[in-house]
């Protein structure tokens, strides 16, 4: 778990997935963006509990398959303690299949081969909904 600066005036964003070049790219696609602020990154479910809880981020980017606890699980915890934080699924090609599971506790689904540019601002209309945009 890598913990980052917890304040900012800005829309705050909290990157989840198991894949440390994952997080690393998009800690630096989101940290180049004007008015974005990466406030952790988080190899699991159970780290992004933890990081929510002392970070408060306004939108995660949580990727549905890991290890410890998968994105799933995570969510509906993460909405328990902290209902307005959006939270974005990222998910992979072989989750192609999300309409089959419950998906309840995200505000919106991406795939992870979606552009860069389309990815960011999604995360700033999810952003907009908390009103931290």
């Amino acid at each position: 778990m890598l913990m980052l600066s917890c304040r900012s005036t800005t829309l705050r964003v909290l990157v989840v997935d198991d894949h440390e070049l994952t997080r690393l790219t998009l800690h630096l696609a989101f940290s180049a963006q004007e008015n974005l602020h990466v406030v952790g990154l988080a190899c699991n479910g159970q780290e992004a509990i933890e990081m929510v809880k002392s970070c408060q981020p306004d939108v995660i980017v949580l990727d549905l398959q890991m290890p410890v606890m998968d994105g799933w699980s995570a969510s509906s915890q993460i909405k328990a303690i902290s209902p307005h934080t959006q939270i974005l699924a990222y998910s992979s090609v072989e989750d192609a299949n999300l309409g089959a599971r419950n998906t309840v506790n995200f505000d919106d689904i991406c795939q992870k081969d979606v552009p860069t540019n389309q990815l960011i601002a999604l995360v700033r209309q999810l952003g907009e909904r908390t009103g931290n945009a």
